[in-house]
């Protein structure tokens, strides 16, 4: 994910992920009707997520990027990132962590020239291609991984652990925070849309529902027979 995919450098660096999602948006089972999910006891829209949405596959036909998901997931992908968002922000809150704007941009330039390195030649591409909707940038991505930056800094004393035996107790250590902050917001997902994966921090679809790649778009980790979903946290 721009997975952003989650945790490169030292432990917590952006990752690049992929997501899913469909993409009639509507409302149903215990979460309140015109929501695609439920966090911390607020609302993310659907008309939130279909405006993210659309701004993603605008995106996409107008750069004519390579997704690392079928198309089809779209809804999935972007709802999983605005979950991510709001779980780094509460990992914030609970670690009493706060980012400047210098933070923020130093954050963002990393991603970018980390993209760079992996011949993606922008941001905007690099974000439309995990998912995310590249006007979330500079609002979401740079504070999400200002603040990871931050915790790890904090965790290791700002030195790059040397060990693999370090480095696993960071990534532990990182990821137990992550999870219970996670905890904490008690994330209930609309059923059209799937359910939310603790261990990814992806939204994953029912395993009946699941549909192959489509021609030209790469699997999605939620899709791997390998990738157990987690759907209550295991902090």
């Amino acid at each position: 994910m721009l997975r952003i995919s989650i945790r490169q450098r030292r432990a917590a660096r952006l990752a690049v992920v992929a997501f899913g999602g469909c993409i009639a948006l509507a409302a149903c089972g215990p979460v309140q009707l015109g929501s695609a999910a439920i966090v911390g006891g607020d609302r993310i829209t659907s008309s939130t997520l279909a405006t993210e949405v659309s701004n993603l596959n605008n995106n996409y036909h107008a750069d004519k990027v390579r997704l690392a998901f079928p198309t089809s997931q779209m809804p999935q992908v972007v709802l999983a990132w605005l979950l991510r968002f709001r779980i780094r922000e509460e990992l914030a809150k609970r670690e009493g962590i706060t980012v400047s704007q210098g933070d923020v941009q130093r954050a963002i330039s990393e991603i970018s020239s980390q993209g760079k390195a992996s011949g993606i030649p922008s941001l905007s591409a690099l974000a439309v291609q995990n998912g995310l909707p590249p006007n979330l940038v500079n609002s979401d991505l740079g504070r999400y991984q200002a603040i990871a930056n931050a915790f790890v800094d904090r965790l290791d004393g700002g030195k790059t652990p040397r060990s693999s035996t370090a480095q696993q107790a960071l990534n532990q250590a990182f990821d137990h925070a992550q999870c219970m902050a996670a905890k904490n917001l008690n994330i209930r997902v609309n059923p059209q849309f799937g359910r939310f994966d603790y261990g990814q921090l992806n939204v994953v679809a029912p395993a009946n529902t699941l549909s192959a790649p489509e021609p030209g778009a790469s699997a999605s980790p939620s899709a791997s027979p390998s990738a157990k979903p987690q759907f209550t946290p295991a902090c």
